[in-house]
């Protein structure tokens, strides 16, 4: 029989969650792979299915694709930043005009942006900081 102390230490650390929105499903499944080691990762493949996910349950990061069939990532990121101000932003995009993304940093406040192919290695060190700056913010 287990003592009090022992099934505690048994229950896992609850993990920080993130949202990852794409259209590519095939890019989701990389960086869901480079991710949840590390974070609880729950995916949408749109932004409307990104704004119901948001609906659902508190995450500290969302990673968003910027052009999707259906909505721009952008102008759901501006959105999420009205509704989840704490909620950290991180865009990727493939391609954009400088003048467009400063535009679009701030206007979703974004915490970072990355540029297509992303390197996962990247991918992870962002996210980390991310979520220790809103739990800084948050806290």
């Amino acid at each position: 029989m287990s003592s009090p102390e022992e099934a505690v230490s048994d229950t896992p650390e609850p993990r920080d969650a993130i949202l990852l929105v794409d259209d590519e499903a095939s890019l989701l499944d990389v960086f869901v792979a480079a991710l949840s080691p590390h974070f609880d990762c729950v995916t949408a493949n749109s932004s409307r299915g990104a704004e119901f996910e948001l609906r659902k349950r508190d995450f500290k990061v969302v990673i968003c694709d910027h052009l999707m069939p259906g909505g721009n990532g952008m102008s759901f990121l501006v959105r999420a930043r009205e509704e989840f101000p704490y909620m950290q932003r991180i865009l990727v995009t493939g391609y954009m005009k400088p003048e467009m993304l400063l535009r679009s940093v701030n206007e979703a406040a974004l915490f970072r942006y990355l540029l297509k192919p992303v390197s996962l290695v990247e991918l992870v060190r962002v996210t980390r900081e991310a979520i220790q700056l809103h739990d800084q913010s948050a806290g």
